[in-house]
């Protein structure tokens, strides 16, 4: 039985007057389809790159199929870009994905895997490959969820410090894999199911929707804020790549502090990653209802509005004077 966490999410430190970008990490993201499936995604990525910029990581890289990575960077000209080769029908090469990505690693404080990469054996391959390793944690999101949910004996895959981070319907395919029972959109179970997942794959889990819950297994605690507005496309390729900034920034290296274990800490690295996925989730909740508050609207939020409310909402979670 897992602990309920009352407890507010930490302070987070203030700045430096003498850091620099390189002082606040790299957020690489993995994403982005080149239309192998018969549809083009290729907002996802950029959404997760700039909710990371925005979040407050010095440095964010857009790792894309090469048929759509110079539109992504079109539209976040702060990131750079890594392309991965594919075939003439869109689709990865996965033995060039895993160079690229194996190139790309190196110098990366932080990954998210997932957003819009569309499905596939070779999807699937690129994904093993990003939990596989152990040198940088991982914020698997998106069709990086759907890939595991479709590996048999994912926890045996699984080396990186993950956060995962699904909405109800991404949960139920996992849980089904698992043959985990607990039904996401029950209120009243919700935290028992974010935290049997958690438990059972090792990982962080941030189970999305009305009171956000995370959990690392041995603890769970809900987000009370937010705001209806959020529930439109993107606002959860932000919040990847918020929980990502976070712990590219207030994460020390090593292994992950999981099940309430208290990892060493410094004084510039002082959260383990279950705090950082707490601390995103609050923010993006406040940025959510700041933009409800400023646009005086119940609806009509666009993910890359919402990108633009998060500085002020980790603002406020910063630690005082």
């Amino acid at each position: 039985m897992s602990e309920h966490d009352t407890s507010p999410p930490p302070a987070l430190p203030r700045r430096a007057p003498d850091s620099h970008k390189g002082t606040f990490g790299t957020v690489l993201v993995v994403g982005g389809n080149a239309g192998a499936e018969g549809l083009r995604m290729i907002g996802a990525p950029v959404l997760a790159a700039r909710g990371a910029i925005r979040a407050g990581a010095g440095l964010a890289r857009i790792m894309a199929p090469a048929p759509v990575l110079d539109a992504a960077l079109s539209m976040l000209p702060e990131a750079t870009g890594a392309p991965i080769a594919c075939d003439v029908g869109g689709r990865l090469v996965p033995h060039e994905a895993a160079k690229a990505l194996d190139t790309q690693l190196a110098g990366v404080s932080c990954l998210v895997a997932g957003p819009g990469l569309g499905a596939g054996d070779e999807v699937e391959s690129l994904v093993l490959r990003c939990v596989g390793q152990e040198g940088v944690p991982v914020v698997l999101d998106a069709d990086g969820l759907n890939a595991l949910s479709r590996v048999p004996d994912a926890a045996r895959e699984i080396r990186a410090s993950c956060v995962l981070t699904p909405h109800p319907g991404e949960y139920r395919r996992l849980a089904s894999a698992l043959n985990i029972r607990h039904d996401p959109g029950d209120e009243n179970a919700r935290h028992e199911a974010a935290a049997e997942l958690a438990s059972r794959l090792g990982v962080v889990v941030v189970l999305k929707g009305r009171h956000t819950v995370v959990s690392d297994g041995a603890r769970w605690w809900a987000c009370a804020r937010g705001h209806p507005a959020m529930a439109t496309g993107g606002t959860g390729d932000v919040l990847g790549g918020v929980i990502a900034a976070l712990i590219a920034q207030f994460v020390a290296p090593g292994p992950m502090a999981v099940g309430g274990v208290t990892m060493p800490r410094s004084a510039g690295k002082p959260l383990d990653i279950y705090d950082a996925a707490r601390a995103g989730v609050e923010a993006h909740a406040i940025a959510g209802e700041a933009w409800a508050r400023h646009a005086e609207a119940s609806a009509g939020l666009l993910a890359s509005e919402l990108c633009d409310e998060i500085p002020a909402a980790i603002e406020s979670l910063r630690a005082g004077p």
